[in-house]
C-alpha cells in the first residue's frame, strides 16, 4: 500500500465515523494528523527504499541524505 492509498483509506474512515457521529470533530482532527504524519513517514521509507533498490548505491545513509536533500520535508 502506497502511503497516499494509506491516507485515503484513512481519511474516508474518519469522514464516515463523523457522517455518523460516531467521533467529534477534534478526534477526527487528531485522528487525521496521526495519520498524515504515518503517511509521510510511509513515504518517506517508500522514497528511500525506490532509491536505495534503484542506485549503484545502496546504503541507506546516503538514500536519507537524498531523500532530505531532494524532498527537504524537516517539519517546521
Amino acid at each position: 500500500m502506497t502511503a497516499v492509498e494509506f491516507l485515503a483509506e484513512k481519511y474516508n474512515y474518519i469522514t464516515w465515523l463523523r457522517n455518523r457521529d460516531e467521533i467529534s470533530a477534534g478526534i477526527a482532527d487528531e485522528w487525521r494528523a496521526k495519520f498524515l504524519k504515518e503517511a509521510k513517514e510511509m513515504e518517506k521509507e517508500q522514497i528511500i527504499d525506490a532509491y536505495t533498490s534503484n542506485s549503484m548505491i545502496r546504503t541507506n545513509s546516503k538514500a536519507e541524505k537524498y531523500y532530505n536533500e531532494t524532498f527537504n520535508t524537516k517539519e517546521k
